[in-house]
């Protein structure tokens, strides 16, 4: 697989892209919360829940290489 230090640095790569995304996800809701133009709205949802699928594929990526991250989405209370 990976070196450590290229394995860590992947990670820290995807953990910034998630944080990223789900600032993306919020600046979308904060623009959809004052449109008055429903074709507009309609829009910038679609482009949000993009953001939230980017996010997601992320997770799982991480979940994939990082074991101990991915106990944590297992065992959490």
């Amino acid at each position: 697989m990976y070196s450590n230090d290229v394995e860590n640095a992947d990670l820290r790569k995807a953990r910034a892209s998630i944080a990223e995304e789900l600032e993306a996800v919020s600046w979308y809701e904060k623009r959809i919360e004052g449109v008055k133009d429903a074709e507009l709205a309609k829009i910038l949802a679609h482009n949000r829940d993009e953001e939230k699928e980017h996010a997601a594929m992320l997770i799982e990526w991480v979940r994939k290489n990082d074991k101990t991250q991915d106990d944590a989405f297992k065992s959490h209370d």
